[in-house]
């Protein structure tokens, strides 16, 4: 039995919770899935899944040996990388999870660059803002915008997230435009469904104003709220990364340009410092750059940009 393949296949069962998806995605069959599991549990003598109808769930032994196969196949992982920088190249697949709005504003074209630069590497890119668990997805890095980083991974922070208050031209025409933040309450504001959307924040200096809300529309994405900005539907607080391209060319105008929301980080997160892959660090390394001190969105606009 070839014992890292053995690891590999119950990692995956574990992480997906599923015989047969783990075969779909190792493409191995079912049966020799069963039989990897099996040799391993009879090495190991001890029984690691817990086999009903409907899931597979992991015993006490099964858990015990998760943390342990992942940190033997992160080191075989890490071997290859090494031995194979013999030619200049490293080599490996990174996935790796962040928002919507995010990964398509910024990430990507980031994660373009640095695979440009790195031939031999393969990535992942899975985007979306449900809570996801790095260790049992096979999730490498996960690039969160938030204050409060999940307690238990490791936080690196990437750039400051600054958000601005926009609408479009039409929305204002009709409506009127805020001149202070209680006017907020007088608008149709979309929000986000997931945290505090009843409630604005916004600062001047040392001031504070909280404004109470109201509005048709929510939604758990960013980009989805600002199509629906941009069509004229209210109101929207936009992270500022998102929105740059649109302000310069006038489809959506800044309200209340003394008043600033709260800021939030964009953090690189993930499970340990300890046998980090060489291109993982890579590539931490160069996000660090691109996005510090000062990130795309914050840099100067040239005119042929900007037209």
């Amino acid at each position: 039995m070839d014992r890292l393949i053995a690891m590999q296949v119950f990692v995956e069962v574990a992480r997906r919770g599923s015989f047969t998806a783990a075969s779909e995605e190792l493409e191995l069959s079912r049966a020799m899935v069963t039989r990897y599991i099996a040799e391993l549990e009879h090495w190991l003598g001890a029984r690691l899944l817990q086999r009903s109808t409907r899931k597979v769930t992991l015993t006490d032994a099964g858990t015990s040996c998760l943390a342990r196969c992942q940190q033997m196949l992160d080191l075989a992982a890490e071997t290859r990388e090494e031995v194979g920088l013999r030619d200049g190249q490293l080599r490996g697949q990174l996935r790796i999870t962040t928002s919507m709005s995010f990964g398509m504003a910024q990430l990507a074209p980031a994660i373009s660059v640095f695979l440009a630069e790195h031939q031999q590497i393969r990535i992942d890119l899975q985007l979306g803002d449900r809570a996801v668990n790095l260790i049992e997805e096979g999730i490498d890095l996960a690039i969160r915008i938030t204050n409060d980083p999940e307690p238990g991974l490791i936080a690196r922070r990437l750039a400051d997230c600054a958000s601005v208050i926009v609408a479009a031209p039409a929305y204002l025409a009709e409506h009127g435009q805020p001149q202070q933040p209680a006017d907020l309450s007088q608008h149709h504001c979309l929000s986000y469904s997931q945290f505090g959307h009843s409630e604005w924040r916004l600062r001047r200096g040392e001031e504070e104003a909280v404004v109470k809300v109201h509005g048709r529309l929510s939604a758990n994405e960013a980009v989805a709220l600002l199509q629906a900005c941009r069509h004229g539907a209210g109101l929207a607080m936009q992270p500022y990364y998102l929105v740059k391209p649109l302000l310069h060319s006038g489809e959506l105008v800044a309200l209340l340009p003394d008043w600033q929301p709260v800021s939030l980080g964009i953090y690189a997160l993930y499970p340990s410092r300890r046998q980090l892959p060489l291109a993982m660090r890579t590539l931490l390394d160069f996000l660090q750059q691109r996005f510090a001190p000062i990130p795309p969105w914050e840099q100067p606009v040239s005119a042929s940009a900007a037209h």
